[in-house]
C-alpha cells in the first residue's frame, strides 16, 4: 500500500505516522525529541525515528513510504527546506530537508512549519473543509497563525506569514520575546491568561484552563482576566481579518478547550468591533493535537504529486 510517513516534531516531544492516499492512519507512534541532549541530538533523533518508520512501512506492507512530511516549531524557508530558526529546539540554520532525504535514501521530502503544517490539515480535512480562504489561530504557549488560500497554506516570501501573536495590540505593553512590548501573544495566548490568572488569584500554580473554570463559576477576578484577554484577542482578530478577508476563523490550542466560554465573548467582541468587513464563521479547530502529523501527510503527498505532474 503506498503511503508517506508524517513527522511532527514539538519542543520535547514528536508524533508521527504512516499516511495514506485517501489520509488513512495505518500506524502511529510517539517519541521524545531528547532536547535536554542538545539541538544535534534531536536532529539524530528525528533522522533515526524517521529510519524507523520507512523500515516498519516496508516490513508492514511490502514497500517503504514513498515521500515524507516533517512539521517543525520554527521559520522554515519554504524552498530550501531549511529549518532556520527553532527557538525550542536551539536550531539555526538545519538543512533538516537534505539530511532526511539522505537517511531515507533519497526520498523525497517537505518541510514545513508546524502551526502552517496543523492549518493545512485544519483548512482541509478539519474545521476549515470546504472554506476556499480562512485563519487558523491556535492560542497555546504563544499565538501563530496559518494563511489558508484554496487549499494550500500561504508560507510568504521568507515562511513568516500569518504570525499574527506579534501584531502589537497594546503599544508599550508587556515585553514579548521578539523584542517588541504589547504584541498580542503577551496578552491572549494561554501562557498569558495563566500568568494573568495566577497574579490575580494569589495561586502560582493556577493556570488558563482554572482561570476559565473560574468564570464559569462567577469569579469576577477571573472574568476580569478572561475578559482582558478576549479583548486583546478579538483587536488581533480584526486586525488580520481587515487584511485578509477570511470566510472562516478558525480557533485552535489549549485555550479554545474552554469552549463557550471563549467562543461566546470572543464571537461578540470580533463582531463589536467590525465596521464595513465581512464577519467570517469564527469556529473551534476539529483535530486537536493530530493536526500536525496529518498536515505533515498531506506536505508529503503534496510534493509527491508536483513530482509527478512536473517529470
Amino acid at each position: 500500500m503506498r503511503h508517506v510517513i508524517a513527522l511532527d516534531v514539538g519542543g520535547t516531544g514528536m508524533k508521527a505516522a504512516l499516511v495514506a492516499e485517501d489520509g488513512a492512519l495505518l500506524h502511529e507512534a510517539r517519541r521524545p525529541t531528547g532536547r535536554e541532549r542538545g539541538p544535534d541530538a534531536v536532529v539524530e533523533t528525528i533522522l533515526g525515528f524517521a529510519a524507523e518508520l520507512h523500515a516498519h512501512g516496508r516490513a508492514r506492507y511490502g514497500t517503504g513510504a514513498v515521500a515524507a512530511g516533517v512539521a517543525v516549531p520554527g521559520i522554515v524557508e519554504p524552498g530550501d527546506g531549511i529549518a532556520v530558526y527553532a527557538a525550542n529546539l536551539g536550531w539555526r540554520d538545519v538543512p533538516l530537508r537534505a539530511l532526511l532525504g539522505e537517511r531515507l535514501g533519497g526520498l523525497p521530502v517537505a518541510l514545513g512549519h508546524d502551526v502552517r503544517t496543523g492549518g493545512l490539515a485544519e483548512g482541509r480535512v478539519g474545521a476549515g473543509r470546504g472554506a476556499d480562504r480562512f485563519l487558523f489561530v491556535p492560542l497555546g504557549t504563544g499565538i501563530a497563525g496559518a494563511i489558508g488560500i484554496g487549499g494550500t497554506i500561504e508560507a510568504g516570501a521568507h515562511g513568516c506569514a500569518g504570525e499574527i501573536g506579534h501584531i502589537v495590540v497594546r503599544p508599550g505593553g508587556p515585553a514579548c520575546g521578539c523584542g517588541q512590548r504589547g504584541c498580542l501573544e503577551t496578552l491572549a495566548s494561554a501562557a498569558a491568561v495563566s500568568r494573568a490568572w495566577a497574579e490575580a488569584s494569589g495561586d502560582p500554580d493556577a493556570d488558563a484552563a482554572d482561570c476559565a473554570e473560574a468564570v464559569v463559576s462567577g469569579d469576577e477576578r477571573a472574568a476580569r482576566v478572561w475578559q482582558d484577554a478576549v479583548d486583546a484577542l478579538a483587536d488581533g482578530l480584526v486586525t488580520a481579518l481587515t487584511l485578509l478577508d477570511p470566510r472562516t476563523l478558525i480557533i485552535g490550542g489549549g485555550l479554545a478547550e474552554a469552549g463557550e466560554t471563549l467562543f461566546t465573548p470572543l464571537r461578540a467582541a470580533v463582531e463589536e468591533r467590525v465596521t464595513f468587513q465581512k464577519l467570517p464563521a469564527i469556529v473551534p479547530a476539529a483535530l486537536g493535537d493530530t493536526a500536525g502529523c496529518l498536515g505533515a501527510g498531506l506536505l508529503a503527498w503534496d510534493l509527491l504529486a508536483s513530482s509527478e505532474v512536473s517529470a
